[in-house]
């Protein structure tokens, strides 16, 4: 393992490890780097009722917005992100960091990842991802234990704005 963490980035399970900062688990509930992708579930600022799925995948920097119904997101034009998209990079650097968000995209370009993103458009994985967003809701839902759960590496414990 080497002392950035690029180690447990390829290994099946992760060390839990605490966010970079809190973030507000209202807008974005999920967010992770998986698949090859940076990928997540944003809320509408319109509709409690709707969510939107967004990804990014890795090295192509391949833009994806849909809603939980499988519509696809208005704002995304092409390779210009939708608000939903900016959202999910925000929550992810916030969790994860910036140089691990852009290492992970194989975006290189310092301090401004928008900058160093090179969108186009990428067929839509909303069915994935929320798929395995659900799978992660269902943890809610196990008795309090202190033993570590590492697929929850995801879901800040301490320091949650809400």
């Amino acid at each position: 393992m080497t002392s950035d963490g690029v180690a447990d980035e390829r290994r099946g399970g992760v060390r839990v490890i605490a966010p970079v900062r809190p973030r507000k688990l209202a807008k974005v509930p999920f967010v992770e780097l998986s698949e090859g992708r940076l990928q997540g579930v944003v809320s509408s600022g319109s509709d409690v009722s709707r969510v939107y799925v967004s990804s990014i995948t890795a090295g192509d920097h391949g833009l994806s917005c849909n809603t939980n119904n499988n519509r696809p997101c208005g704002g995304l034009s092409g390779s210009h992100a939708c608000n939903h998209i900016r959202a999910l990079v925000d929550a992810a650097v916030a969790q994860y960091g910036l140089e691990r968000v852009a290492r992970y995209l194989k975006a290189e370009g310092g301090d401004d990842l928008w900058a160093a993103l090179h969108p186009t458009t990428a067929p839509s994985r909303a069915a994935e991802v929320f798929s395995s967003f659900l799978r992660h809701l269902s943890y809610l839902e196990v008795p309090p234990t202190t033993d570590p759960l590492p697929e929850l590496h995801w879901f800040p414990a301490a320091g949650v704005v809400r």
